[in-house]
């Protein structure tokens, strides 16, 4: 079941060009990460909370956008920060 944000999200039709290299602001800082997430909102990428600085999550609370998917290959998945939910198959 998919909450009322993933309901409302318009589909991002292009990630911002930073996604071909990586994390936006790790790629700025000359910094590592493990995986990207894509916001929903805006196109926004940033790491992962695996990763050490937490940028897709920093996004949310910057910028209240709601919601997120994996960009990682073979994966099809999105949270929802508000909601605190994994949707599977966005």
């Amino acid at each position: 079941m998919k909450c009322e944000h993933f309901r409302d999200v318009k589909a991002v039709s292009h990630p911002r060009a930073s996604h071909a290299r990586g994390c936006e602001a790790c790629v700025k800082m000359g910094d590592a990460w493990v995986h990207l997430r894509e916001c929903l909102a805006c196109g926004h990428v940033g790491c992962c909370d695996s990763s050490k600085n937490k940028h897709a999550t920093k996004h949310f609370h910057t910028t209240k956008h709601p919601v997120m998917q994996t960009v990682e290959p073979g994966e099809h998945w999105g949270w929802c920060y508000v909601d605190e939910l994994m949707v599977e198959e966005v």
